[in-house]
């Protein structure tokens, strides 16, 4: 599968290239772009159920309280490891390569002017919010039918499936075993559900990257200003993907790291193309499961939690960004406002929105409390398509990678043996 999705990424490519070349960019929109989107939707279709019924039905198999509160505690501790050293690995990076000396007044004031309205939209979506734990009140819904049927409210689907599943721990085993069945037969079902979309993931991301080709064509000229601060993020996210990740997999797990690699490519390569943790959450969970052999009590337990709060790819791009736009705009950052950085991004990225450009309005936010302007926003939209395509990519590896690292030692000794 990985090398059809490999082929429909360079025939995508290769379709838009020709597109271009022709004149035809029109005939992609109106008829291969589509298809693109389709397959998104049937990612993100599958997504909301699966997180509910495999959260409820990996709560009720920990079979006690006690278990659920140790492993709970265990993967949110990890996560929030992995988040501070992804954030302290960007703020790194930007502060010894200093991409912001490149630019010029007049790069800065064009990018401004070309950006302008979407940074608007942006900064109107903001003001509802009032601080950095303002995500907080979205967590519980009034009404969870209509949480399950928007992406967007995926904490509380959640926070309501965790609740409906230490509830039934606390029923007991008889009362709960027809539930548990249901589950059970849910689970599988939507499981052969994503199997049929998985096997159309060639076409789909085919489709998506011929779009993305031609809707980019109009910008390219942007990215030659912006080279200096897009290597600044492709190489704290490649340190992240290639070094950090592996590291953990090595010390902390029995699975082999060129395992993990080989099994982690596909899933990585979806993500790129789909730019959605969410949208993919299925094919984390299959690779995770089946792939690397990791206990489906676990899979079901941390993948999707990890979907929400587990954002290490796009907490190193907000800690690059921010500073980025603080260097181009000739400010000079603070001790106080770097540890207030660290601190607000750690936090903001558990709110984080798993869809393509979800770390926008939690930029704004991060930006406003430091004393950047917000409408520094608009320096870094021009090439932040393919940053955001990469970041995704590091954020579904990193809930693998937690995965494996909170299953329980005899988990493990019995898949070694």
């Amino acid at each position: 599968m990985y090398l059809q999705i490999l082929i429909g990424m360079c025939a995508g490519i290769g379709i838009g290239l020709i597109a271009l070349a022709v004149n035809g960019q029109q005939v992609i929109i109106d008829w291969v772009k589509p298809w693109g989107q389709i397959f998104v939707r049937l990612l993100q279709l599958v997504a909301v159920p699966l997180v509910f019924v495999s959260l409820v039905k990996g709560v009720i198999g920990l079979t006690d309280i006690s278990r659920f509160s140790k492993l709970g505690l265990k993967t949110v501790g990890v996560y929030l490891y992995t988040t501070i050293v992804a954030i302290l690995v960007g703020v790194v990076l930007v502060s010894v390569v200093k991409p912001g000396r490149f630019f010029d007044a007049g790069q800065t004031i064009a990018m401004e002017e070309s950006f302008s309205q979407t940074v608007s939209t942006v900064m109107s979506e903001q003001r509802n919010q009032e601080g950095p734990l303002s995500f907080l009140n979205e967590v519980v819904s009034h009404n969870i039918f209509a949480s399950l049927s928007d992406n967007r409210r995926m904490l509380q689907v959640i926070f309501f499936a965790l609740i409906f599943g230490v509830a039934a721990l606390s029923v007991g085993s008889k009362q709960v075993k027809p539930v548990l069945k249901l589950f059970d037969s849910l689970y599988a079902i939507i499981l052969k559900m994503v199997d049929y979309i998985i096997r159309t993931a060639p076409y789909g991301v085919m489709a998506l990257m011929a779009g993305l080709v031609v809707d980019t064509s109009g910008n390219m000229r942007l990215f030659g200003a912006l080279a200096a601060y897009g290597l600044t993020v492709v190489a704290g996210l490649l340190f992240l993907l290639l070094c950090f990740y592996p590291l953990l997999f090595k010390l902390f797990t029995r699975i082999p790291v060129k395992r993990f690699l080989k099994e982690a490519y596909p899933l990585q390569l979806l993500a790129f193309t789909t730019s959605s943790s969410s949208a993919v959450m299925p094919v984390t969970m299959d690779v995770a499961q089946n792939k690397l052999g990791i206990n489906k009590e676990v899979c079901s337990f941390v993948v999707p939690i990890g979907t929400t709060i587990n954002m290490d790819g796009t907490s190193c791009f907000q800690a690059i960004s921010i500073i980025f736009i603080a260097q181009v705009l000739g400010l000079d950052l603070s001790f106080v406002q770097i540890l207030t950085i660290i601190l607000m991004t750690t936090l903001s990225s558990i709110g984080t929105p798993g869809i393509p450009g979800g770390s926008y309005v939690v930029m704004t936010m991060v930006l406003t409390s430091v004393g950047i302007p917000a409408q520094g926003l608009a320096l870094i939209l021009g090439i932040d398509r393919p940053l955001d395509m990469l970041r995704t990519s590091v954020n579904v590896t990193g809930d693998l990678v937690i995965a494996a690292i909170v299953e329980p030692k005899e988990d493990k000794k019995l898949q070694i043996e």
